[in-house]
């Protein structure tokens, strides 16, 4: 199938006791058995869920693997990978990351003897460079949140392989509709679906995609045994979400290549972060294992303070000051007291996070009214 069929019917059947066309929202703790270990399929909601299966069976579709799960958040989904671990074991990751994901690493995991490695990522030889006899696991971004930074998968995954490592990548700034890890060599993809899969800013939920059967039945008793997994009425959202994935990811790309170069060409922008121009570090690996290059763009002002950067912030209509991304309508967000707030400031402007850079997830709405909202904002 092509994918934007893809989308539409990706884990749906019509209910076999009803006919109805959209899964149904099994709202039930638990299933009556016919006798002690006679069930059909489905014993306690925290282990298995008819409306969390067919989303799973879904994610796993839309990331052209064979196994999918749903957790209650992104993190969520990210503590269930690094709880694959042990003390003493080490994670080479990104040094450019959502600062939940550094958040998590840093506050709750090092306390446990889990030791990560922040290397620039970009460059796959300083990934290889950091790899020791502990290292059990490689995370990256890619792009990056939110310096947009690229990093090229293929090239990290003939490291990892060569080595015995795991490679999980963060898809959610691509979205599967334009970028599929699983094909260049990835083990694990993490999504937030709270972002461009439920893409309606409605829903809290994660997501990981996988292809090997032994590597799935690990997190999957982590996903039971922990407990963190998302609600039937959760999964109905993102499974209705996943139906318009393919159109919305059309119109955030195309949107976001205008106000890209609008802002590009703005007297009183200095720098944009966007992967789809042809000068950015990573355009050519971003070309090569991308179908298009997204609705995420950050930029800094030619006047580059913070009271500024807060000004224009403060001062846009369509564009909500709010964290998140991914939704149909349009946000802005300052990454150094929001997003990326948990990072300390030396590691944020070391890694080239300003305290000034504005971040902007550019929505559905007609561009024009965008460009014009934010020409009125920068003033």
């Amino acid at each position: 199938m092509k994918r934007a069929t893809t989308y539409i019917h990706a884990g749906a059947e019509p209910d076999p006791s009803t006919g109805a066309i959209m899964t149904p929202i099994f709202q039930t703790s638990t299933y009556v058995q016919e006798a002690p270990g006679k069930n059909k399929g489905y014993e306690y909601a925290r282990s298995q869920n008819p409306t969390r299966k067919a989303l799973e069976d879904a994610f796993a579709i839309l990331e052209n693997g064979k196994f999918g799960l749903a957790f209650s958040s992104g993190v969520a989904a990210t503590d269930a990978v690094i709880k694959l671990l042990a003390p003493g074991d080490e994670v080479i990751c990104a040094n450019d990351m959502y600062g939940g994901t550094y958040r998590l690493f840093t506050k709750v995991f090092e306390r446990f003897g889990i030791v990560f490695k922040y290397v620039d990522t970009t460059n796959a030889s300083n990934i290889e460079s950091a790899v020791t006899n502990k290292t059990k696991l490689v995370w990256i971004e890619t792009p990056t949140n939110p310096l947009m930074n690229i990093t090229d998968i293929a090239a990290v995954a003939a490291i990892t392989k060569s080595k015995n490592i795991l490679l999980a990548v963060d898809n959610t700034f691509a979205s599967p509709a334009l970028q599929n890890p699983l094909d260049l060599g990835a083990d694990i993809i993490m999504h937030s679906a709270t972002k461009y899969l439920g893409g309606h800013s409605d829903v809290i939920q994660g997501a990981l995609m996988m292809n090997d059967a032994e590597l799935r039945e690990r997190l999957y008793f982590i996903q039971k045994s922990c407990g963190a997994v998302p609600g039937p009425m959760d999964c109905f959202l993102v499974l209705r979400g996943i139906k318009t994935l393919g159109v919305r990811m059309k119109a955030h790309c195309e949107n976001g290549k205008l106000i890209a170069n609008w802002l590009q060409n703005n007297p009183k922008v200095a720098k944009v972060y966007w992967p789809g121009f042809e000068d950015h570090p990573g355009h050519a690996v971003a070309k090569k294992q991308m179908t298009d290059f997204g609705g995420m763009i950050s930029f800094e002002l030619k006047n580059d303070s913070v009271e500024e950067a807060n000004r224009v912030l403060s001062s846009t209509h369509l564009f909500s000051l709010a964290e998140s991304l991914g939704g149909v309508e349009s946000l802005i967000n300052h990454p150094a007291s929001m997003t990326h707030a948990s990072i300390p400031r030396e590691e944020r402007i070391k890694n080239g996070l300003n305290d000034s850079l504005i971040r902007l997830s550019v929505g559905i709405e007609d561009a024009e009214d965008l460009i014009d909202d934010l020409n009125k904002a920068i003033g």
